[in-house]
């Protein structure tokens, strides 16, 4: 395996098992903390963006062979995911309010690993 495929799959393992954890997690035994913050549906939406990119990374590295950049489009889910969903799931607990800058770059980096995808698509489309 390329060493690129590698540590793609390896971080799509990994998200996919913290992902689910951390679900889970938050609808049992953090519910009623999470409740009474009125912060679940924070929660949740660091979860789901969390899994959404963990399914993304698997699929890049079945298609990662045929892209150059694969890596940085991999880099960008991984970085966006500990970035924007850490730090909702930190901010859910109560967490600093001074992480709150941080999450819109999670999401930068989910934007520009998707629009990597889109480069890459419109480059195959040229060749």
């Amino acid at each position: 395996m390329h060493r690129s495929l590698y540590w793609i799959t390896l971080a799509a393992g990994i998200l996919g098992f913290t992902g689910i954890a951390l679900g889970a997690f938050g609808a049992h035994a953090l519910k009623d903390t999470l409740a009474d913050r009125g912060t679940l549906s924070t929660w949740q939406t660091a979860v789901l963006y969390h899994l959404i990119h963990a399914v993304a990374l698997l699929a890049l590295a079945g298609m990662a062979g045929d892209w150059a950049n694969a890596r940085w489009i991999g880099a960008c889910w991984l970085l966006g995911v500990i970035l924007f969903s850490g730090s909702l799931y930190w901010l859910a607990l109560g967490g600093p309010k001074v992480l709150g800058p941080i999450t819109p770059l999670g999401g930068l980096l989910f934007l520009a690993g998707w629009l990597l995808v889109a480069w890459n698509a419109f480059r195959q489309a040229q060749a």
